[in-house]
């Protein structure tokens, strides 16, 4: 009789922990997808994005880099395809919008915006050790 209700009791034991372990599963599921979406998925989507808005965004007289490496200023633009100049005796060649790489012209444009925000705050730190070395020299006179 000890030994049914023992078994019995193991039985239930083991169902209970089952169901603790299915559930531990199930989170851990859970949180793996949402450790793959943030570190893959996502970023993905966003580069996407940003290439999806740089192929919009091309104006005449860009220069711009395919995906196959020619490199060219952009003549004519279309609603799926662009021609494109290349070299200096200006061969015309039609390529698809999908197939743009790199906008080098506003890249450009980008490093250059960049670089006088860098010069910007260096100045700005200068002005302020200039300012803090003459508080200084004053408390010195004092």
């Amino acid at each position: 009789m000890n030994s049914i209700i023992l078994m019995a009791q193991a039985a239930s034991g083991a169902a209970d922990g089952g169901k603790n372990q299915s559930i531990s599963m199930i989170i851990m599921m859970v949180v793996l997808f949402a450790v793959m979406y943030f570190m893959m998925i996502r970023p993905q989507k966003k580069r996407q994005k940003e290439e999806q808005e740089m192929r919009a965004s091309l104006e005449i007289g860009d220069e711009i880099v395919t995906i196959g490496g020619i490199v060219g200023r952009v003549v004519t633009i279309r609603e799926t395809d662009i021609i494109i100049e290349t070299g200096s005796d200006r061969n015309k060649m039609k390529i698809e919008r999908w197939a743009v790489n790199t906008n080098k012209t506003k890249m450009e444009q980008h490093q250059k915006e960049v670089e006088a925000a860098r010069e910007a705050a260096k100045a700005k730190k200068a002005e302020k050790k200039s300012k803090k070395d003459v508080v200084d020299e004053t408390k010195d006179n004092k």
